[in-house]
């Protein structure tokens, strides 16, 4: 019995050391603390990537699609080779859009050696700037909020589409150069913005500030007291569509994602509400006709990249690799969300290939191979990314798009830093 015993313990010591042994030599050459973060990876093993998605929250009617795209742009990585012949080994969580949430599973992130996570939501990423500058660890979010292109904030954030300040101030200038001209009161009185999004979502709110200076410059008239607060999980927005109609605005900026955007196009519509809507990017895409109705009918919206179904470089690679590896999910399913997750994951996947050239394959070389991106093209309909040591908004172009006929066309691509080049070089960055 006792020889029975020792055998047990000996076995289950010898386990536990081997997985104190893979742990350690998962870890050991980054482990987080700053004396060990210009440590290069070395060896074949793979390149180890975190990730933190919404699929539960209040943003998963958006998230779902992109954790499914990040998961698919990796697989398509490994499969071309992947960096420099080292695989990519992603490792993601759900937070459900909860911040403290977010930064538990950063920390535990952190201890398992990651050089880069894949972010989400403007409050956690914002919330873990600073912390991932310090720690040095690149974060390559899907919050394109404009106070994470400051490197003096935010020394370790990256996105690859124009921030979402720079895309309200190009939604707002292509509704004002291609839809007020059409306007019955074009040349008899100025425009009227109004904004809708909810007030106390740190991602909702994140353009209102640059969209109604940008109003200011189009000679447009808004007001913070038309503004309307409209939650991200409403489901009746019959109150904030007859203060619009009290309010008689010509455009109206919604901020929210593509359910809460949905129901007050349709309840704006119901009350007569007679204004254009412009749409943030992450509340225009597919499912907003499904969701809208007739309702979409006209909705100008920011668009990142091209949609799932429309032909731009790489687009075929997208769907091949959403049939390949979520089968379940028909294509009429899939959403611009997949491909926006990829152009984060290939600008990622660029970077990496420039830091293990350069023999800096860590955090810190990552967030310094970024920073040598110059006019980079992704592919997917996005704009070529530039990113400087002291300037990480990575385009000031953005493409519009509408949905008109049963379609997404394009409206215009707006050169947000070509056209005010003086306030985008001095003014604009960081708000």
């Amino acid at each position: 019995m006792k020889r029975t015993v020792s055998v047990v313990l000996a076995v289950l010591a010898l386990g536990a050391l081997v997985g104190l042994g893979w742990y350690l030599g998962l870890t050991r050459n980054w482990r987080g603390d700053r004396s060990e973060a210009g440590r290069p990876l070395s060896g074949r093993e793979p390149i180890l990537i975190g990730g933190l998605m919404d699929t539960t929250g209040p943003t998963s009617d958006v998230g779902r699609d992109y954790a499914m795209g990040m998961e698919e742009a990796f697989r398509y990585v490994n499969d071309t080779g992947g960096i420099a012949g080292r695989p990519v080994s992603y490792v993601w969580f759900d937070y459900g859009y909860r911040v403290q949430e977010a930064v538990t599973r950063y920390n535990y992130l952190k201890k398992l050696g990651v050089i880069a996570i894949m972010g989400w939501g403007t409050a956690d990423t914002e919330a873990l700037a600073r912390k991932a500058a310090e720690d040095g660890i690149a974060y390559v979010s899907a919050s394109y909020s404009a106070r994470l292109t400051d490197p003096k904030t935010a020394r370790a954030n990256f996105f690859f589409a124009p921030d979402y300040s720079t895309s309200a101030r190009a939604a707002l200038s292509a509704w004002f150069d291609a839809r007020w001209p059409q306007n019955p009161a074009y040349g008899k009185r100025k425009p009227r913005l109004a904004c809708v999004y909810q007030f106390s979502s740190p991602y909702a709110a994140s353009a209102v500030k640059a969209v109604k200076d940008h109003a200011r410059i189009l000679t447009t008239e808004t007001n913070s007291d038309w503004d309307q607060d409209l939650s991200l999980f409403a489901l009746d927005a019959k109150k904030q569509a007859e203060a619009l109609k009290k309010i008689a605005p010509d455009v109206v900026f919604c901020g929210n994602t593509t359910q809460s955007v949905a129901l007050i196009l349709r309840e704006a519509r119901a009350a007569g509400v007679s204004a254009q809507f412009i749409v943030n990017p992450w509340g225009f895409d597919e499912n907003l006709p499904a969701l809208a109705g007739p309702a979409a009918e006209g909705v100008m919206g920011v668009t990142p990249s091209g949609f799932f179904a429309q032909d731009f470089p790489l687009m075929n690679r997208v769907r091949e690799y959403a049939r390949r590896c979520n089968p379940q999910t028909p294509p009429e399913k899939r959403l611009i969300r997949t491909v926006q997750a990829w152009a984060d994951a290939l600008m990622l996947a660029e970077a990496l290939k420039r830091a293990d050239a350069a023999r800096a394959l860590s955090g810190p070389g990552v967030i310094r191979a970024f920073e040598t991106l110059r006019s980079f093209d992704i592919g997917l309909g996005a704009a070529p990314v530039t990113f400087t040591a002291a300037d990480h908004r990575p385009t000031g172009t953005c493409l519009i798009q509408e949905w008109r006929n049963g379609a997404f066309s394009p409206v215009e691509r707006v050169d947000v830093a070509g056209r005010w080049p003086q306030k985008w070089r001095k003014e604009w960055m960081g708000w």
